[in-house]
């Protein structure tokens, strides 16, 4: 049987890992793409695995589409390492035709397909920063509410929300809020990328002021920040308003 370094991987590896090591194998995450048609791609990976019977490796690519998972055989590899073993099947994946490198929508934003997987791999909630941040909270025995309007006829959602201490934290990714730290403007289509990010930080203090005018304190945390000391400001503005009464009409 091959030896299991050829194939398994390593053990305790999450989500995240697992999709850098397919990127790595394929040459980037833009060459994992599955054509669904209309312009659309879903991300593949390669599977592994071992038949006793052949006592060979296997290849088969995998990927989401409409909800299913759907499964294609590549061919059998033979490297002696799961590294180049994944690199070998997705060599054969792109020769067979299976997979394609992405390629930018023309009413796409972003300035190359590069930057475009970078925006769609951005995520709107639940970053790493936000879970952080959620965790020491709650290790400082504070509850709260994910991802939700503080004042709900005002769309405005923040990320962490205290409804009767009246207290929204917003948690900042520094590229896109303008961080004075740590914001390095684009160079690539710098005039668009300015406008934008000015755009979310005046609306950053449209929030602020309109959550204000409504009773709300409004925290906002930088993603570089120590989540044990942001934690910490916050649980104290938390158990400061703890027995402010609700103000007039707010639900939140």
């Amino acid at each position: 049987m091959p030896p299991d370094r050829a194939w398994k991987p390593r053990p305790g590896m999450n989500r995240e890992a697992r999709a850098a090591e397919q990127d790595r194998a394929a040459g980037s995450r833009l060459a994992r793409a599955v054509e669904c048609g209309e312009g659309r791609y879903a991300r593949a990976s390669i599977a592994l695995r071992v038949y006793r019977s052949t006592r060979r490796i296997r290849a088969y690519l995998r990927w989401s589409q409409e909800g299913e998972t759907q499964e294609r055989y590549v061919g059998e590899v033979d490297a002696e390492t799961r590294a180049a073993n994944l690199a070998q099947a997705w060599k054969m994946a792109h020769a067979a035709g299976y997979v394609t490198t992405e390629t930018l929508p023309p009413d796409s934003w972003a300035s190359s397909p590069a930057s475009r997987a970078v925006m769609s791999a951005n995520k709107g909630r639940d970053t790493k920063p936000e879970k952080l941040l959620r965790s020491a909270l709650h290790r400082r025995g504070l509850r709260y509410r994910v991802g939700i309007r503080p004042v709900p006829d005002l769309r405005r959602t923040a990320d962490v929300v205290f409804t009767k201490a009246r207290v929204a934290v917003f948690v900042d990714g520094c590229y896109w809020h303008g961080c004075p730290e740590h914001h390095r403007p684009a160079k690539k289509d710098a005039t668009f990328w300015r406008e934008k990010i000015a755009g979310n930080r005046a609306r950053d203090l449209e929030t602020n002021e309109a959550l204000r005018d409504a009773g709300w304190l409004v925290i906002r945390v930088w993603e570089h920040q120590d989540p044990d000391e942001a934690a910490q400001e916050v649980s104290q503005a938390v158990r400061s308003r703890q027995h402010i009464p609700p103000s007039v009409g707010n639900q939140g």
